[in-house]
């Protein structure tokens, strides 16, 4: 069976997507009627900005998506058995299996983006990648840290990443050394993701998620909060809405699709971080990328 897979925040690079809008044309329009939902050229920002301008949250995300998206939309005979996105990427797989439509997709993105952007101004914090820890020792550490620290992107085995108030992560970050951690990372990032400090972004986002059509999908979607396959809309709409202050269960979801009968993965959007991931969780599966 195959699965596709699709990036999140980070994976963005200064031409993405430029290949494909000058050479088709159903990506071409598409990039278009994107540009004028948003209301400006975010396509000229993907194929000629600089990284500065692309690390934006409110431009990173809504461009991933459309590479992802688009991508999907222009390749022929796409056909997934099951789908996932890491965070961000799961709006670009509700996309690519149906349960949502381009056009309402890109407008959640980027109310997503925009609702992330206002709550890191709200609450000052960050993230930091954990690296040659087990998992049950990293969440051990953030529970005893008397601040807010939270696992926030379980990634692969020995690769966790923790999210939390600035101290906290500083505190969490020496902790994890003295417990012999390779690396404590402290991450460029503009907030605490997937923590409980995005919880102004949640509420304004489950209203936008409330106010959208979502159709029954073509395959099922094994969501970051969830981890298994999902089919039932209202369920959908209630793990979209959870996953912004809910950790990012990606090694989990990746076992089950795995159990479920993945045998190849393609990653279908810019970059190949998820392809690593999928090789380190699951060394025998075939990976690619569109």
């Amino acid at each position: 069976m195959k699965a596709f897979v699709f990036p999140g925040q980070g994976a963005q690079f200064s031409g993405m997507g430029k290949s494909l809008y000058e050479e088709n044309p159903e990506a071409k329009a598409l990039f278009e009627q994107a540009n004028e939902i948003l209301g400006f050229r975010i396509s000229d920002i993907m194929f000629d900005g600089t990284d500065e301008e692309l690390k934006q949250t409110k431009v990173t995300q809504p461009a991933i998506f459309l590479h992802s998206v688009i991508l999907a939309k222009t390749t022929p005979d796409f056909a997934p058995d099951m789908v996932a996105g890491h965070s961000l990427g799961e709006f670009s797989a509700l996309v690519a299996n149906g349960t949502l439509s381009f056009e309402d997709g890109l407008k959640l993105v980027y109310q997503r983006a925009l609702a992330m952007q206002e709550a890191c101004e709200i609450n000052p914090s960050t993230m930091a990648a954990i690296l040659g820890l087990a998992d049950e020792k990293v969440e051990e550490i953030c529970s005893e840290v008397e601040e807010i620290v939270v696992p926030a992107n379980y990634n692969c085995p020995g690769q966790l990443v923790i999210s939390g108030t600035n101290k906290g992560i500083e505190i969490a970050c020496e902790r994890m050394k003295a417990a012999g951690a390779k690396r404590a990372l402290p991450l460029p990032v503009g907030g605490a993701f997937h923590s409980p400090l995005m919880e102004p972004a949640r509420e304004k986002l489950q209203k936008a998620i409330e106010a959208t059509e979502f159709h029954t999908p073509s395959c099922p979607v094994y969501q970051n909060v969830s981890t298994t396959a999902v089919s039932d809309v209202a369920t959908i709409k209630q793990n979209l809405i959870a996953q912004l202050t809910a950790p990012v269960k990606w090694t989990q979801s990746v076992q089950n699709m795995v159990k479920d009968g993945a045998t190849q993965f393609v990653e279908c959007g810019p970059g190949k971080v998820l392809q690593g991931l999928v090789k380190k969780i699951h060394p025998e599966a075939e990976v690619s990328g569109l």
